[in-house]
């Protein structure tokens, strides 16, 4: 009945899976749990190595990294099962009675969305607060508040589709870094035209990384942000939108000399230990998009 598919990359899933299976096995669901490690360091597969010998639990690892969208893709082959549970490896679960909710609302014509959330109290190391303050403002949102705008709220790291609906869309596989696969995935659910139900159910986020990767990490979802654009797939996020605005109100030339002169400010702002305002990360990323847009002419 239920695949619970997750793709690990650097993480020790043994809490979360012994959770994920002492929940199915409460609720008495056919189930199965598909681990695929997307050639993380030994040390890790090690450590998830234990897992093989648990029932229910499928492991393999591939001698290569695939990325983020092909790895999703890859589960879905090893499920056997006609539902869908994705989550990332770096989850924690919070309700008691995870799995019972979604159960209780499934659907095949459907797709259910859980959400993200994230400790209430700040990281103890400095390092951690730009991501920690993103995720608390930006990602963390009550369910009635994703449900309003449900295909933008739709995120990869908790939901529950049919594999029938998952066969007719799959995620872009030439998305091979991180970010956006959720947007262009959300993006194809509205063309269909399928239900999202959002739900209070969320995941959380355990996985905080330092200023310097997560400003990292957040230049490769700009760029790839840009290449779907070029490629002619109209994303529409604020950032996109903002950018056209731009354009058409012939203030482009002067917005982008203006933010590279502001770059050293910003990235020295947004590096900088206990003072995190997000503005400066927006128009951290409305410079990084520019700068993709245009090298791509």
């Amino acid at each position: 009945m239920l695949s619970i598919l997750l793709p690990i990359y650097n993480y020790n899933v043994t809490h979360l899976v012994t959770e994920l299976r002492r929940q199915a096995e409460a609720e008495g669901v056919v189930y199965e749990i598909c681990l695929l490690d997307d050639a993380s360091s030994e040390e890790f597969q090690v450590s998830n190595r234990d897992l093989i010998r648990k029932t229910n639990i499928r492991y393999e690892e591939l001698p290569q990294n695939i990325g983020r969208s092909a790895i999703r893709n890859r589960l879905v082959k090893m499920a056997k099962f006609d539902y869908l549970l994705f989550m990332d490896c770096d989850s924690g679960v919070l309700m008691p009675n995870y799995i019972r909710t979604y159960l209780e609302v499934l659907h095949p014509q459907r797709l259910l969305y859980g959400g993200r959330a994230y400790l209430p109290k700040p990281p103890s190391d400095p390092q951690y607060l730009l991501h920690w303050h993103y995720g608390r403002q930006r990602e963390q949102k009550d369910f009635l508040e994703r449900q309003k705008n449900p295909y933008h709220s739709f995120m990869t790291n908790n939901f529950l589709i049919p594999k029938s609906i998952f066969s007719s869309i799959t995620f872009d596989e030439s998305l091979r870094n991180y970010g956006h696969e959720d947007t262009l995935f959300g993006m194809e659910l509205a063309k269909m035209n399928i239900e999202i139900l959002h739900l209070n159910n969320p995941l959380l986020h355990l996985g905080l990384e330092s200023a310097s990767v997560f400003l990292a990490k957040t230049k490769m979802a700009v760029d790839n942000l840009a290449q779907l654009q070029q490629q002619g797939k109209r994303v529409e996020t604020r950032l996109s939108q903002t950018y056209t605005q731009l354009i058409r109100w012939k203030l482009l030339p002067g917005v982008a000399w203006g933010l590279k002169m502001l770059r050293p400010f910003l990235l020295k702002h947004l590096q900088r230990p206990q003072k995190v305002d997000l503005r400066y990360l927006d128009l951290y990323k409305m410079d990084l998009y520019i700068q993709a847009m245009h090298k791509a002419v």
